[in-house]
């Protein structure tokens, strides 16, 4: 049963065009997750089907009897309520037998907030969004929207929240970039891209395969295009031979060619980044304690990191994962033991709540301010450069900040921190507000990363992909090392027969395990292979570096041979026009017509073939 439909629906903001004509069918036991880079409006999206906001263009319809629920990326509440007043207010029916405020103090205390008599402006703003998430699953609803509804939740809660979801009938459409939690709940992945929506009826892993086969699709596409347009802009500058009638077709294919609409690949992102040089000895923490009241945060925690290490720290919500990130950097004192550093250690720290970005700057001065160019073992890369690893266009750059989305400023603040080349570098909680694209980017950063890393995450799949060694908060100050990644600490757990001190089954499919883990956007084999082969041609042409007999009389011919085609087709298309009545005569023409345009493709893409190879034999003469 179709529960809400988008038809031609346009959305912009200020200058910036959002998507564009894009239609899409919400249907009942429907699990979407919407991806797309920061900035494609992904919030927008939800907004208008929550009805918040209303298109550009085109319209949105919803069944008569449909109810939506809406969780915003910023809740709002009423301070002249309590927590649990401003849960369940509108929501307890006296007719209905349920306990409402019951259900919601327990939910309340999966998600970590046990005092529901709280002001909700007491809470911090991860409390607040997880309240909200409570208030947004007990709304009597057909449809759930989610916006970021994993962010602020350890693992613990994310292992809640994936059952509930999975059990829960209602249709569901959702922006998270948790991608293992996207692989569990999802049945289908909505990605805005350019402003076009493209739909994949797959989970995270399934889409990743998918997209790239649409990829591999398009770029050859456009690569085909591009010869075509090659070989009809020398047609044209030859004078367009004898621009007669018969030649109208191709003039009007050269056009709709040279105007077309690009197909621009994603950017493939290297950066062999070079940090700050390490000395020896890096930093040294000795038998450091901590606790603010009876609360015991780090008891007696001994370290030294090693240049190799790149550390995950897990452990639930408020167990001071963050405060021991400013114990280790010295930004807070312990109250026993001490942290020593060498005199060559330069931290980076990306932190939950970075400076606020001045509004009224551009993005690359900002960028600028901090440095010109970074060193990568290829050389220099200067500041717009970096800017564009980082997915801001050249018109992005030259855009104030305060027009950029909320996560566009935090993939800014990501990108000032990693220009001051760190040797140490601290990430608290990287992936909240990052797409999965700037994640992929940051990862295949870090995996060249010449330095130490040191990152609290709840992102399974970012610890899977980065960590290789794990500290895990359990208990009373304590803190245990496991060696490997996420899934390996997982396992430990389960060989000791206790549950994650995380909290939660890694949620790895084994088909996630054989591929979920590559680059989100890297290309598929069959692109590897088309490269490949395309390395091999070039070797060979070099090897050859001139036509053979039969290639030559080729080359000088086959203009000629198009040209004849072009015309047979053109008078084909006539006959077709004075023989519509005769249905035989047309079916002739028409099975004709199809041959002469398929033997028309093969000799342009031999054309492509004969010019590049005559390019490569001028070349070394």
């Amino acid at each position: 049963m179709n529960l809400v439909t988008i038809e031609h629906v346009s959305k912009s903001y200020t200058e910036r065009m959002l998507f564009e004509d894009v239609s899409l069918g919400i249907n009942e036991g429907d699990r979407i997750g919407i991806i797309g880079i920061n900035g494609t409006g992904k919030s927008t999206f939800l907004k208008l089907l929550a009805g918040v906001e209303e298109p550009d263009a085109g319209t949105i319809v919803k069944g008569k009897e449909v109810r939506i629920s809406y969780l915003p990326q910023n809740p709002v509440f009423s301070d002249e309520k309590t927590l649990l007043e401003n849960i369940v207010d509108g929501l307890v029916h006296p007719e209905e037998y349920r306990d409402i405020p019951g259900e919601a103090a327990a939910m309340l205390r999966k998600l970590g907030i046990s005092e529901t008599g709280i002001k909700p402006s007491l809470l911090s703003g991860g409390q607040r969004k997880r309240a909200a998430l409570v208030r947004t699953l007990l709304m009597p609803a057909d449809v759930l929207l989610l916006d970021e509804p994993t962010n602020h939740l350890d693992s613990a809660m994310t292992e809640w929240l994936e059952e509930y979801l999975k059990k829960n009938g209602k249709a569901l459409v959702m922006i998270t970039h948790d991608r293992y939690f996207l692989d569990a709940v999802t049945n289908r992945i909505v990605e805005l891209d350019k402003g076009k929506l493209y739909s994949y009826k797959e989970n995270y892993t399934g889409f990743l395969l998918l997209k790239a086969e649409r990829e591999a699709m398009q770029q050859a596409t456009e690569r085909k295009a591009q010869s075509l347009y090659r070989m009809d802009l020398a047609w044209m500058m030859r004078g367009a031979r004898a621009r007669s009638t018969k030649q109208k077709a191709h003039i009007e294919r050269f056009e709709a060619l040279k105007n077309r609409d690009k197909i621009v690949a994603d950017m493939e992102v290297e950066i062999n980044a070079l940090s700050s040089r390490l000395g020896k000895k890096t930093i040294e923490v000795n038998h450091i304690s901590k606790a603010f009241g009876d609360k015991v945060i780090v008891k007696d925690f001994s370290y030294i990191f090693l240049s190799t290490d790149r550390i995950g720290i897990i452990g639930a919500n408020g167990c001071g994962k963050s405060t021991l990130l400013k114990l280790i950097t010295g930004r807070l004192a312990p109250d026993t033991g001490a942290v020593e550093f060498g005199t060559t250690v330069k931290t980076g720290y990306f932190m939950q709540e970075n400076e606020p970005l001045n509004p009224d700057i551009r993005v690359i001065d900002s960028v600028r301010a901090v440095a010109e160019y970074i060193e990568t073992s290829e050389g220099k890369i200067s500041a717009s450069q970096m800017c564009e690893k980082f997915l801001f266009t050249d018109a992005m750059q030259y855009t104030v900040i305060g027009k950029l989305s909320g996560g566009e400023k935090r993939r800014l603040a990501l990108l000032h921190v990693l220009m001051e080349a760190p040797n140490v570098l601290i990430l608290d909680e990287p992936t909240n507000d990052l797409d999965i694209r700037t994640l992929s980017i940051l990862e295949d950063y870090l995996s060249r990363y010449n330095g130490i890393v040191i990152a609290v995450s709840h992102d399974r799949y970012f610890l899977d992909k980065v960590a290789n060694r794990i500290f895990s908060f359990e208990g009373n100050g304590i803190l245990r090392q496991y060696e490997g990644n996420y899934s390996d600490y997982h396992a430990v757990c389960e060989r000791e027969g206790r549950p994650a001190v995380a909290g939660l089954t890694s949620g790895i499919s084994e088909k996630t395990k054989a591929g979920a883990l590559k680059n989100p956007e890297s290309a598929g084999p069959g692109e590897d292979a088309e490269k490949t082969d395309s390395r091999v041609t070039r070797k060979n042409r070099e090897q050859k570096l001139k036509f053979t007999y039969k290639e030559q009389r080729e080359y000088e011919t086959i203009d000629d041979d198009i040209a004849a085609l072009e015309e047979r087709i053109a008078a084909l298309e006539e006959e077709i026009a004075a023989s519509a009545t005769n249905y035989g005569k047309l079916q002739e023409l028409s099975a004709a017509k199809e041959e002469a345009q398929t033997a028309l493709e093969e000799k342009m893409e031999r054309w492509v073939y004969l010019n590049e190879l005559a390019e490569q034999i001028e070349k070394q003469r």
